[in-house]
């Protein structure tokens, strides 16, 4: 009889662990999926923003339109990546994309760029504070699922 119990009792405790795996492999899978879910919506509003502001750099600066253009094709193919493979290379290429936006608005407004110092400063302009929430969001969602991938295996 106590072998039966002792048999019974495993099957169970390994049952159990084999349920908590599952939910936890699950509970990882369901917040990758959010994470695919924003950081491709994210990176579309991105494109979406310097859609808006393309048009004005063509007059001001366009070199810098031209940069516009290939953010938005990158952050295009990125919103493919992610939503469709969605792996750690995927979510870092989002992350330093939106890194390096960052980085050209703060170069952009505190020492200007060649040919474009008019916007020296001005750093309450809408679209640029749209973009800098934005571009923020995409990192955290980006490296958080970065960690994610780092859990699941």
């Amino acid at each position: 009889m106590t072998t039966t119990t002792t048999q019974s009792t495993d099957e169970h405790m390994q049952s159990t662990a084999l349920h908590r795996e599952n939910t936890g492999e699950r509970l990882i899978n369901q917040g990758l999926l959010m994470r695919r879910i924003t950081v491709g919506l994210s990176l579309a509003v991105v494109g979406a923003i310097h859609i808006l502001d393309l048009p004005g750099k063509f007059a001001e600066t366009p070199y810098l339109a031209f940069a516009y253009i290939g953010l938005i094709l990158v952050a295009a193919v990125l919103v493919e990546r992610v939503l469709v493979v969605g792996s750690r290379i995927d979510f870092l290429a989002a992350a330093a994309l939106s890194a390096a936006v960052i980085i050209g608005f703060i170069v952009n407004r505190t020492v200007g760029m060649p040919m474009a110092a008019g916007d020296i400063g001005n750093w309450l302009e809408p679209l640029g504070l749209l973009s800098l929430a934005v571009e923020g969001f995409v990192i955290w969602q980006a490296l958080v699922a970065v960690a994610l991938h780092r859990t699941k295996r």
